[in-house]
């Protein structure tokens, strides 16, 4: 992939790559996408979602740890009291200098519960499925820079790089200056680096 391009005025012509399957078969190349605009930006925020490790610790070939914030599932999200992030693999992370963030999702939380208690959907809800017009590596990456910044793991003064995923895996790389959860409108996506063609 090459880097941005001056065109035409003032005009910039940045690359996206387009997968054809989404998903955990695209995470390399969606790690190494982003890898190599952050180096042309002097991108120095790069915030990646992980479930189990995997991605975290792949992310790790590709960014210095201390430029990663890897960003996990509540505790909870699957059943009570459980992190789906095995505290060996933290450990590995945060000994190669890695930020790790486990946190309530911005887009659900509290209203979740709402939905799950009285099956209606909240805002925060609508506002993730909005997203997901994009596909569900979009949604993910919007969040955890959310959750980020709130967190003050990254400065919402300077862009980062943001990367989620479909189910398993990073399919998504967006560049983006974040905002906290209560100013989420001033959020911008500035490049979309990576998205699969068809998003589930």
């Amino acid at each position: 992939m090459s880097g941005k391009k001056e065109a035409a005025g003032d005009e910039i012509v940045v690359p996206c790559v387009y997968f054809k399957q989404g998903g955990k078969a695209s995470s390399r190349r969606t790690l190494e996408v982003a890898s190599q605009r952050a180096r042309e930006l002097n991108v120095d925020q790069v915030v990646v979602a992980t479930t189990t490790g995997e991605t975290g610790v792949q992310a790790l070939d590709y960014f210095p740890g201390e430029s990663l914030v890897i960003v996990t599932h509540s505790t909870g999200f699957v059943r009570p009291d459980f992190q789906q992030l095995p505290s060996d693999v933290r450990r590995k992370l945060e000994a190669a200098g890695v930020q790790v963030l486990t946190c309530q999702h911005a887009l659900g939380g509290v209203n979740r519960a709402v939905r799950k208690k009285l099956n209606t959907y909240q805002l925060d809800e609508i506002i993730a499925y909005t997203l997901r017009l994009f596909g569900q590596g979009t949604k993910v990456a919007v969040e955890i820079a959310l959750m980020s910044a709130d967190a003050g793991k990254i400065t919402t003064e300077r862009p980062c790089i943001s990367i989620g995923g479909t189910s398993e895996g990073a399919d998504t790389a967006l560049l983006l200056k974040a905002a906290h959860a209560q100013d989420f409108f001033d959020l911008r996506i500035l490049e979309f680096l990576a998205k699969p063609h068809h998003p589930d």
